[in-house]
C-alpha cells in the first residue's frame, strides 16, 4: 500500500524489469535500457554514512570487476539525495581507500523505490536491503530482501549470479549450496519430465536416483 491506501504493484520474478528514468552520481540514465546486452545488479541500502552500508559499498566497489567478468553491472540505490551520495563517495576513497566505479541512483522521494518495492513498513522513509537481478533480456531474475542490520555477503551474490547463467543458458537447476553439493558435488540437475513417458524414459538412466531425480556434469 501506497500513503493513500493504494495497492502498488511491485515486478515480479520472471517479469520485465520497469522502465526507470534515474538520476545516479554518474549523470541520468534510463532502465534497463543502459545495460542494454548486460546482466546487472540493483542494490538498494537504508543510507548513506552508514556503517553497515559502507562497508557494503566498499564490498562491492572491491568485487565490481568480477562481476564484470560475468557480463554483469552494478548499480546502487536510496531516497538519498546525490549530493550526500557524492560526498559519500570521496569520504570512502579517501577514508577506504577504495574507488566506487559504479552508478548511484538518488531517489529523494522514494518514488523508484517504491515501483521497485523496496520500502517496507514501518522502515517507510528509507530503502531497505534489497538486491535485484536483470538479466541482458531486462527480465527480472532474482530479488533478495536482508534486514537493516544484516550486511550482503559478496560470495553469495557472485555465487547465485553464476547460478543464474548457468539455469539460463543449460535451462536446468542448481541444488543446495551450488558446485559444492553434500550429495552431487558440482553437478546440475534436471528438470523432472511431464508425463509418463518421459519418467519412463528416465528410470535406471546414469545419473537418475529415480525418474525425478537426476543430475548430470555440465
Amino acid at each position: 500500500m501506497n500513503d493513500e491506501g493504494a495497492k502498488v504493484e511491485i515486478p515480479c520474478i520472471g517479469e520485465m524489469f520497469p522502465h526507470l528514468d534515474v538520476l545516479t552520481t554518474m549523470g541520468r540514465m534510463t532502465l534497463p535500457d543502459a545495460f542494454e546486452g548486460k546482466w546487472f545488479l540493483l542494490f538498494s541500502h537504508p543510507g548513506d554514512f552508514t556503517p553497515v552500508c559502507t562497508t557494503e559499498f566498499a564490498s562491492f566497489a572491491i568485487n565490481h570487476e568480477r562481476f564484470r567478468r560475468l557480463n554483469c553491472e552494478l548499480i546502487g540505490l536510496s531516497v538519498d539525495q546525490v549530493y550526500s551520495h557524492i560526498k559519500w563517495i570521496e569520504w570512502m576513497e579517501e577514508q577506504l581507500k577504495v574507488e566506487i566505479s559504479y552508478p548511484i541512483i538518488a531517489d529523494p522521494n522514494g518514488d523508484i523505490a517504491r515501483t521497485l518495492g523496496a520500502i517496507h513498513p514501518p522502515n517507510s522513509n528509507s530503502t531497505i536491503r534489497a538486491v535485484y537481478f536483470v538479466d541482458p533480456d531486462a527480465v527480472l531474475q532474482s530479488v533478495l530482501y536482508y534486514p537493516r542490520g544484516v550486511g550482503r555477503n559478496m560470495e553469495e551474490l557472485l555465487r547465485m549470479l553464476r547460478a543464474l547463467l548457468v539455469v539460463k543458458q543449460h535451462k536446468v537447476a542448481t541444488p543446495a549450496n551450488w558446485p559444492s553439493n553434500e550429495f552431487i558435488g558440482d553437478e546440475v540437475l534436471l528438470y523432472p519430465p511431464k508425463d509418463v513417458k518421459g519418467a519412463k524414459e528416465r528410470r535406471g538412466k546414469q545419473g537418475c536416483l529415480d525418474w525425478w531425480f537426476c543430475s548430470k556434469k555440465l
